[in-house]
C-alpha cells in the first residue's frame, strides 16, 4: 500500500484510479463496506483503488475542542485501510488553504488534476468544499462533465442499528465492547510506543507500560480488562486511561498498562492494547496508600476474570 501525503506528492504513475473520500475513522463495518465496493470498481475498471482522507479530520480543525475522541490515529488507520486491500492513501493535509477551497475547486484539483478519477464512492450524504456547498448532486454533475462515475454508498445497518464511528465511541463511552467488536468487525485496540513515565507503578507493585495516545481526547476512561501481545505471546492484563487525578501531572490523558505475570523491557516498542470489559470508573485518592489498594484490588478482579476466562 502506498501512502502519499498532499496533493504536491502525486506523480504521474497516480493517476487513474478508483477513489473514496471521508475520516474512515476507526474503519468499521460502515467503511469496510465501501471499501468492498471499491475493491470491486477497481478490479473491474483495471486501476488502483484510492482512499482520500483528512489530517487533521475537519471537526479537528474547526473545533479542537469539541471534536470527537479519536478511534485511530492516522498510523493505525493507515494499517487498518491496508489490511482492507486498499493499494493508495491519500491524506490531505486540512488547513486554512483547503478549507477555503470551493466545491469546483476541489473537485478539480483534487479529483481530475491530482488524481484524475474514474469512478468515485462516497457517502449520500457527504458534503465538501467550503461553506460545505459540495454534495452528491454536485458530483454527480462534474463526473458527467469530466468523464468520471459517481455511486451512493448508503448507511449500513447491522440487527436495525446504523453503524458510524459516533456509534462506535458511544458503546465504548458505555462499556459495551461487544457492541463495539460487533460495529468495528474486531476488538477495540490502542497501540502505542511504551515511554519512560514516572515509574509511579513499581512503588504501587504494579510496574506499567505507559503507551503513548499521541490525541488529545480519547474514547475510554476508567481501568479496565485488556490483553496485549508481546513478542508471538498475549498477556492478559488491567490498564488505566485517564488523567489520573490522584497523581500531579499535566492534566493530559494517559494510558499505563499492567500484565500479568509479564517480565521485561518494553521501552521503545510500540504495544497493541485490545481493551476487553470495564471494571470501574477512574477515581481520586486520598492517598498513594489508597490507590495502591484499589490498585491491588483490580489486578485481583482481573486474575479472577482470566482465570475463569482464559484467553484464546
Amino acid at each position: 500500500m502506498q501512502l502519499v501525503r498532499g496533493l504536491h506528492n502525486l506523480r504521474p504513475l497516480n493517476r487513474g484510479c478508483v477513489a473514496t473520500i471521508g475520516n474512515f475513522d476507526g474503519v468499521h463495518r460502515g467503511h469496510q463496506a465501501i471499501l468492498a465496493r471499491l475493491r470491486e470498481r477497481s478490479a473491474e475498471l483495471g486501476v488502483p483503488s484510492c482512499v482520500v482522507i483528512f489530517e487533521p479530520q475537519p471537526r479537528e480543525f474547526f473545533t479542537p475542542d469539541g471534536a470527537p475522541p479519536r478511534l485511530s490515529r492516522l498510523r493505525d488507520k493507515v494499517a487498518l485501510l491496508t489490511a482492507q486491500g486498499v493499494d493508495r492513501v491519500l491524506c490531505l493535509a486540512f488547513n486554512r488553504r483547503l478549507r477555503e477551497l470551493s466545491a469546483a475547486e476541489f473537485v478539480q484539483q483534487v479529483l481530475v488534476d491530482g488524481l484524475a478519477v474514474q469512478h468515485l464512492e462516497v457517502g449520500d450524504d457527504f458534503r465538501f468544499g467550503c461553506d460545505r456547498a459540495g454534495d452528491f448532486a454536485f458530483l454527480a454533475e462534474a463526473g458527467a462533465r469530466e468523464g468520471f462515475t459517481v455511486e451512493a454508498a448508503h448507511t449500513v445497518e447491522l440487527d436495525g442499528l446504523r453503524v458510524s464511528s459516533t456509534g462506535v465511541r458511544s458503546a465504548l463511552a458505555n462499556g459495551d465492547f461487544v457492541l463495539a467488536e460487533h460495529l468495528l468487525g474486531r476488538p477495540f485496540v490502542i497501540t502505542g510506543r511504551v515511554l519512560h513515565g514516572q515509574k509511579l507503578g513499581r512503588q504501587l507493585n504494579a510496574p506499567t507500560a505507559n503507551v503513548q495516545l499521541k490525541r488529545k481526547r480519547v474514547p475510554l476512561k476508567g481501568v479496565y480488562l485488556v490483553s496485549a501481545q508481546v513478542d508471538g505471546k498475549v498477556y492478559p492484563g488491567v490498564a488505566n486511561i485517564g488523567v489520573r487525578p490522584s497523581v500531579a501531572g499535566d492534566g493530559s490523558a494517559h494510558l499505563e498498562v499492567h500484565l500479568l505475570d509479564f517480565a521485561g523491557d518494553l521501552y521503545g516498542r510500540r504495544l497493541p492494547v485490545t481493551f476487553h470489559r470495564k471494571l470501574r470508573d477512574e477515581q481520586r485518592f486520598a492517598s498513594l496508600e489508597a490507590l495502591k489498594a484499589a490498585i491491588a484490588a483490580d489486578i485481583a478482579a482481573a486474575r479472577a476474570h482470566w482465570q475463569g476466562q482464559p484467553l484464546k
